[in-house]
């Protein structure tokens, strides 16, 4: 049985829906298994349409991986404001410190 943590994902509307993750998937496989509203992953996760943007907080932030250049390139494109901490979210994958973060989704993705 594969370890899991939980990961909140904040909604548009202010809501919140506490998930589990499994570790070493992405945080947007986890938001599209548990049916998270407001990630739309139209490229399934390649990093390549941003509609799986999200935003992080400052904690996060710290452990998260630095935002490689593709990914950086295609936060360029996002529907929603780039924020400091705006993330694709299928570029970060689920690891034991994440448990207990919260991800902003953002009111629209395209």
């Amino acid at each position: 049985m594969s370890k899991s943590i939980t990961i909140c994902f904040e909604l548009s509307d202010g809501s919140r829906k506490e998930v589990e993750a499994e570790l070493g998937q992405s945080v947007m496989q986890t938001a599209i298994f548990n049916n998270v509203e407001g990630i739309d992953a139209e490229c399934g996760g390649s990093c390549m349409c941003a509609t799986c943007h999200v935003y992080s907080n400052d904690s996060n932030a710290l452990i998260l991986p630095e935002i490689e250049e593709e990914e950086e390139e295609m936060l360029s494109e996002t529907a929603a404001e780039r924020k400091p901490f705006s993330r694709l979210s299928c570029q970060l994958l689920v690891t034991e410190e994440l448990d207990g973060a919260v991800f902003q989704i953002p009111e629209v993705q395209s």
